[in-house]
């Protein structure tokens, strides 16, 4: 009996001691990689002492004596909080996600169009062109970088590496380099203006559909009274360009673009997935506020995604002098150096997307005798051939494919994948060439660092005008009191007959791109009577400016040129309801600015009411629950009872409307509000009518059998007692971390991600988390990504909060910190004179050189 109680001590002893080694190391993997934000280190690569101060949000502060030290120090902070951040967002660029995640077949695709499309090679191509000054600031920054990651083991810089090699993979710590920066501007040039798939699209709807059926599903722009950003009294006379108009109209001269005209002007030179991204902003003059200076307000809607895309920084020099001029705030992405959006002691910005068009197609015809030549002008030409390898972190097999080049671009559709993921080699039946204007070499790494240190209306626009790809609205307002919008970047100019809309034939020189829209023709406006500039990916211009735009670029394009931005814009609703909002008071304040981001009406649910109103029902339990809904206020707050059955007859509606003509063409979603909206004024149009029966339906049929569907939908998922409805119910966000929070491991993704938690808002709402109406998935994908409001009358007052928390660890207290307050749109200040930092700060650490 002795004997077997010392056996069972034993064993408990050994048990205990199991899972005290487990402890140890499961401590060791989850807070070993948590950053020393607190003392003293030293630090190779330093030129002078740097102090980092960061306050109860992990927002750091960096004082630095030159410019190299303040840029290796942001590189050395950004890997810090962010490293696996960094270290994904590379392999993202560069075509190398499965080195990270081992060989998957679904991820296999990605990482061959990647590399297929070019994004290393192009951001390779910008590097060499860059000029010295540009490619110092970059290697100080990725010295700063290495500084912290050298020496380190994987496990010390992040969880995800351990828990990843017990998978298998194995991912060698590799130095950061200047190329890793310039690939994440591509990644996100693609991901605002990446349009060719809508091209395919549209291609094989009008071919199926024709060209009738297809203009009531893609209406034709203007969108009815939908505000543009530059307004008719905003248009210079005839003859004139925007520049000259604004020089004349403010009396401001010397603009100082001469040094930058071989960036932006003509370029003939190199022949260049999904909808654009979103984003609101708006600048108020002194005349309409309290305070009597200009406010700013911004949020960019991106993916959601743990951690938060961007990274909240404040770079000061001590002091400001023109060998380190940058004394600026705000946001950051992980992977790069400056800060992209925010303020400076003098001029405050925010950016929303443009959605032009910058992407066209090629079908190009291939050499049947040989694979690596295709038709242009009656002619055989070369390819140029690239081979690229792609390896796995858990295997020693690489797989090698071959990207073909044309002078347009890249062949896109080569290398698609058989049954097992593996690719298939060239497509000779109908291959299909991209020119992108982000294949010519672009300049947007020095906008950003000259973006930072402009200190007036004139140096913002020359910053601007190396800001080629991808273009934004940029709203300003200065602290003399003055707002402006500009819109940077490289727009074709197309020949004429060439929309950009559908794919073009590519075997002769007729649809080649003339040119670049010059910079000094780009839409600006300064100082406007109406005392305000709202930006929501709304059409830029009214029509009139094109007109304008032909006569004064005759000489150099020919008057029949294309010369349009795009025919394919935001629907306008949260345009609209910004203006409304904007137009309501004049007298705004940061608390009427706090109310516009939070703002949830769904002017699209009120234009269609009516029509739902004169409905007819035979069950009156559907009449009473279409009465109910036309009291709603048509705001989607998360505690709504009446959003989550609008919504449900919403994405009914889209079925029963489209889906019977589309079939496999496209699906239908939010992009079809507009063309709903104005298909309720006809109700016999030939889209009402089911095509899968021998009945020949109108609207109202329509309409009464999506609420029915909606209304039992809404009833299956969040029961009969209508009292207890609320939308957050079903309008969840989850921040899902890359690639873990993806696993499929239950405790895994618990650790890793955030949420779910209730949100309002939703789709072409100013408050715009959006969600799938395609496959009636009410789940956020996208939304705000940060909200910033900036108070030109005291900078220190500004305020802002982005959508997770500062720290991409995930056992970090910053990690997810910020998810409430973003969702209920609350703000932090926005820290800016030094003695307001100072007073904040929980931790300062200082970096000492050798």
């Amino acid at each position: 009996m002795k004997f077997v109680r010392n056996v069972f001590i034993a064993l408990v002893i050994v048990l205990i001691v199991i899972i005290g080694a487990i402890g140890v190391l499961l401590n060791r993997w989850m807070y070993g990689p948590l950053p020393q934000h607190d003392g003293e280190i030293t630090v190779s690569g330093l030129m002078d002492t740097v102090s980092i101060q960061r306050d109860e949000w992990g927002v750091p502060h960096i004082y630095a004596s030159n410019t190299h030290d303040l840029l290796f120090a942001q590189g050395y902070t950004q890997a810090q909080d962010r490293w696996w951040q960094m270290e994904f967002s590379r392999a993202i660029g560069r075509g190398e996600i499965q080195q990270l995640t081992g060989r998957q077949s679904s991820v296999m695709g990605q990482d061959v169009f990647i590399r297929t499309v070019g994004w290393r090679r192009s951001a390779e191509a910008d590097l060499q062109q860059m000029d010295t000054e540009t490619v110092t600031k970059l290697q100080a920054f990725a010295d700063g970088v290495n500084a912290y990651i050298s020496g380190k083991e994987a496990g010390e810089l992040a969880f995800e590496y351990n828990a990843l090699g017990i998978t298998g993979v194995n991912i060698p710590i590799r130095p950061w380099e200047p190329v890793d920066t310039v690939v994440w501007t591509k990644v996100m040039a693609w991901d605002l203006s990446s349009n060719w798939s809508a091209e395919l699209a549209l291609s094989d709807m009008l071919a199926v559909l024709g060209d009738d059926i297809v203009s009531d599903y893609v209406p034709e722009w203007p969108y009815g009274d939908k505000p543009t950003i530059i307004q008719p009294e905003d248009l210079p006379e005839e003859g004139e360009s925007f520049a000259e108009h604004v020089a004349r109209f403010e009396g401001i001269r010397g603009l100082g673009l001469d040094s930058v005209a071989n960036a932006n002007g003509l370029q003939t030179i190199g022949f260049g997935t999904g909808e654009g991204i979103g984003s609101n902003n708006w600048v108020v003059s002194g005349d309409i506020t309290a305070s009597g200076m200009p406010l700013l307000a911004n949020d960019p809607h991106l993916g959601i995604q743990m951690p938060s895309i961007w990274y909240e920084i404040g770079l000061h020099c001590q002091p400001v002098g023109e060998d380190c001029p940058y004394n600026v705030v705000g946001f950051a992405f992980p992977a790069a150096p400056s800060v992209v959006v925010g303020h400076n002691d003098h001029i405050g910005w925010g950016v929303t997307n443009t959605s032009w068009d910058t992407q066209d197609l090629y079908t190009i015809e291939v050499n049947p005798d040989n694979p690596l030549q295709y038709r242009y002008n009656g002619e055989w030409r070369d390819m140029t051939v690239y081979e690229e390898t792609i390896n796995f972190g858990d295997s020693d097999e690489p797989v090698t494919i071959q990207v073909r080049e044309t002078h347009f671009g890249p062949i896109i559709n080569d290398n698609d994948l058989d049954e097992d993921g593996n690719p298939m080699g060239f497509n000779n039946e109908d291959p299909v060439a991209m020119r992108w204007a982000a294949y010519e070499p672009t300049t947007l790494i020095d906008a950003l660092f000259a973006l930072d240190a402009a200190s007036n209306w004139e140096e913002f626009r020359a910053a601007l005008a190396y800001w080629d790809m991808p273009s934004q609205n940029f709203v300003y307002a200065d602290t003399e009191g003055n707002i402006g919008y500009q819109t940077p970047g490289h727009i074709p100019v197309r020949a004429p007959g060439h929309t950009g809309l559908l794919p073009v034939d590519g075997s002769t020189d007729e649809y080649e791109w003339l040119g670049y829209i010059p910079y000094d023709n780009l839409p600006t406006v300064f100082n406007p009577e109406r005392h305000y500039i709202a930006s929501a990916n709304q059409a830029q211009v009214p029509l009139e400016y094109y007109e304008q735009l032909a006569t004064t670029l005759a000489d150099t394009f020919g008057e029949d040129a294309n010369y349009a931005f795009s025919y394919q814009w935001a629907q306008g609703y949260r345009a609209e309801r910004i203006v409304e909002l904007l137009e309501a008071t004049d007298s705004h304040t940061i608390e009427t600015f706090q109310a516009i981001h939070g703002d949830n009406k769904l002017i699209f649910a009120e234009e269609i009411a009516p029509y739902l109103a004169e409905l007819t029902f035979e069950d009156d339990t559907l009449t009473e629950a279409r009465d109910w809904l036309l009291t709603w206020d048509y705001q989607l707050h998360m505690d709504s009872p009446q959003a989550p059955l609008f919504v449900a007859f919403y994405v009914a509606l889209l079925d029963d409307l489209y889906q019977d003509q589309l079939g496999d063409l496209n699906e239908a979603g939010n992009s079809e509000m507009w063309a709903t909206s104005l298909l309720m004024a006809e109700p016999d149009n030939i889209w009402w009518d089911d095509s899968t029966t021998d009945a020949t339906e109108t609207r109202d049929d329509i309409l009464v059998k999506a609420f029915t569907e909606g209304y039992n939908a809404t009833v299956e998922q969040l029961g009969n007692d209508r009292d207890t409805w609320r939308w957050g119910t079903l309008h969840m966000t989850t921040m899902v971390s890359n690639p873990l929070g993806a696993s499929g491991i239950d405790p895994l993704e618990d650790m890793v991600n955030a949420g779910p938690v209730e949100t309002s808002g939703g789709s072409d709402v100013v408050n715009a988390t959006k969600w799938s109406a395609e496959d009636g998935d009410y789940t956020v994908s996208a939304g705000p990504s940060m909200r910033m409001i900036l108070d030109m009358d005291d900078l220190s007052n500004s305020r802002v909060m982005h959508t997770t928390g500062q720290s991409g660890h995930p056992f970090s207290g910053q990690y997810a910190d910020m998810v409430d307050p973003w969702r209920n749109i609350e703000y932090h200040t926005m820290l800016w004179t030094p003695e307001q930092v100072a007073e904040a700060a929980v931790s300062t650490l200082t970096l000492n050189p050798e």
